[in-house]
């Protein structure tokens, strides 16, 4: 019996999302759309309830953005980072670069809570960070992507992981090229996605050192073109005391997503010594281009963000029988 072109492409493409199926829970993948017979609104409902909390606090954006990141960099996109205190589990929470700093743990609660009423045990909270921060983004008028799913929730956390591998705001070039690239990620996906500080605050005890230290200021500020600048950081931060003061990481457009935050850098702007040292190093020259370009580019820039957190997001993920579904992103399950 003879199939039409049109009818054995149709057959191919059930045939291949059958595959796919499989696969995701067997060979460890992450796959578009994994949710869509188990649970079909769960990106829905993820993105409607994003876009509530962004509504009643537009830093939440930022907040929830930076959890992904901080989540990924220790052990993987796996949710170790809203456990709690439990027994023999010492939250990443309370780890330096975390503690008093990290936000937006109740809104991934409420969104737990919802798909757990819609689906149980069905969406994993690693998922639910990964959807959290593309969703961000896009309310603040960066670019969306297509989330890969299909993550599991570590039964661990690890508080030494989180003090070792999440960039300080005072790195040096070196450390942060070796810190990236201990996570499979490159130079280009080290500028991109630090663009994500065009969003959000940082605390004046971030920044102080980026301040007051007075041999940068002589060997990248030698005709003082940037006095207004820090004038400004030095009367939110003085050099002792008002630990939690906070900056905006961008203070020419604080609530948008959009490509300022190169151009703020190359101006001498940036907030956190781990931004400025994308241009001020010496042996910066590809790193340098890279944020001319996407300071030039805005499209470019969010093309390359958006590959960049694709890539960030598959980071040691937790797929088929490894891990679980967490009842509550808190807690592991009993």
């Amino acid at each position: 019996m003879e199939i039409s072109t049109r009818a054995f492409c149709i057959l191919l493409v059930l045939v291949l999302n059958a595959v796919k199926i499989t696969l995701s829970v067997e060979d460890g993948l992450l796959y578009l759309d994994y949710y869509k017979e188990t649970c079909p609104l769960a990106e829905e409902i993820v993105s409607r309830n994003v876009e509530i909390a962004v509504l009643k606090d537009p830093r939440m954006a930022a907040s929830l953005l930076r959890l992904h990141f901080h989540d990924c960099f220790v052990m993987g996109c796996d949710a170790s980072v809203l456990l709690d205190n439990y027994v023999d589990i010492i939250s990443e929470k309370q780890a330096g670069p975390n503690l008093n700093s990290l936000r937006g743990f109740k809104v991934i609660d409420e969104i737990k809570y919802i798909l757990e009423e819609a689906c149980p045990l069905t969406v994993s909270c690693a998922d639910i960070l990964a959807m959290v921060a593309r969703d961000a983004v896009a309310l603040r008028g960066g670019p969306s992507w297509k989330v890969w799913l299909g993550r599991k929730d570590s039964l661990k956390a690890s508080f030494d992981g989180a003090n070792q591998f999440i960039p300080a705001p005072n790195s040096s070039l070196e450390t942060l090229i070796a810190n990236f690239n201990q996570q499979g990620l490159d130079v280009e996906d080290l500028v991109a996605l630090s663009g994500s500080h065009t969003l959000g605050k940082a605390r004046c005890l971030s920044f102080r050192q980026r301040v007051y230290d007075i041999n940068v200021e002589e060997k990248h500020d030698k005709y003082r073109r940037y006095r207004t600048f820090r004038r400004i950081l030095r009367s939110i931060c003085p050099e002792s005391g008002r630990d939690e003061a906070i900056a905006p990481l961008d203070f020419v457009t604080p609530a948008k997503f959009d490509n300022q935050y190169y151009i703020n850098i190359l101006e001498g702007n940036g907030l956190l010594g781990s931004d400025n040292v994308l241009v001020n190093e010496d042996h910066a020259g590809e790193i340098k281009k890279l944020v001319w370009a996407f300071a030039s580019n805005q499209e470019l820039f969010f093309r390359s963000f958006a590959r960049s957190v694709v890539k960030m997001g598959n980071i040691n993920v937790l797929t088929g029988v490894d891990g679980e579904i967490r009842k509550n992103c808190r807690f592991v399950n009993p």
